[in-house]
């Protein structure tokens, strides 16, 4: 049987958060929109769980006015972070660092976050290592730390992008920006003789 979402008997404002991005997945996908991925496939590829679980989590968060869906090339949509979303940054960015400490590979941490005006650390109370300024979300440049495995051919397009510097917020695999390979061109087809003429 499964659990209830919601923290039945508890009134205290923590527990309100844990019913919007308690549940398994939820954390990791509000994530990776930080990070830049916006499309449904992409945060299947990336994350690995089931289209179902993905499509509920999606639907939490967008009812919740974490995320919003914005019109897309065509009739497509894709997922964005709101005001509301970008504001779980400093709870996102927290449970990184404690992570890296505690569960780490040893090498040191998977991402580096740093000040993209002077690639210069962040520190955990959000502000530059090298110029003191607390740093914007969207000025945060996420980068392959030391404990990053390095990406492969067989990775998925969003983990291959993520070995390279990126800024946070900025879509990390736009079409518009993303070269696309080129067409073969089509070879000429021979055409067909017209019914009752003879070749």
């Amino acid at each position: 049987m499964p659990l209830p979402r919601d923290y039945s008997g508890q009134s205290c404002a923590l527990a309100r958060s844990m019913e919007i991005i308690g549940e398994r997945w939820t954390l990791l996908i509000v994530r990776d929109a930080f990070y830049g991925v916006r499309r449904f496939g992409e945060f299947a590829a990336h994350l690995r769980l089931p289209r179902a679980v993905l499509t509920d989590r999606l639907t939490t968060l967008t009812e919740a006015g974490v995320l919003e869906r914005r019109p897309d090339t065509g009739r497509r949509e894709v997922y964005g972070l709101t005001p509301k979303g970008i504001a779980l940054w400093p709870a996102v960015r927290a449970l990184t660092a404690w992570g890296d400490t505690f569960y780490g590979t040893g090498s040191g941490p998977r991402r580096l976050f740093l000040h993209a005006a002077d690639d210069a650390p962040i520190a955990d109370d959000g502000r530059c290592a090298g110029c003191g300024a607390p740093v914007e979300v969207g000025d945060t440049l996420v980068t392959p730390g030391p404990g990053l495995t390095p990406a492969t051919e067989d990775d998925d397009p969003v983990t291959r992008a993520l070995a390279r510097p990126h800024r946070l917020l900025q879509p990390l695999l736009d079409p518009s920006r993303t070269p696309r390979p080129p067409r073969t061109p089509r070879t000429p087809r021979t055409p067909r003789p017209e019914r009752g003429s003879h070749p």
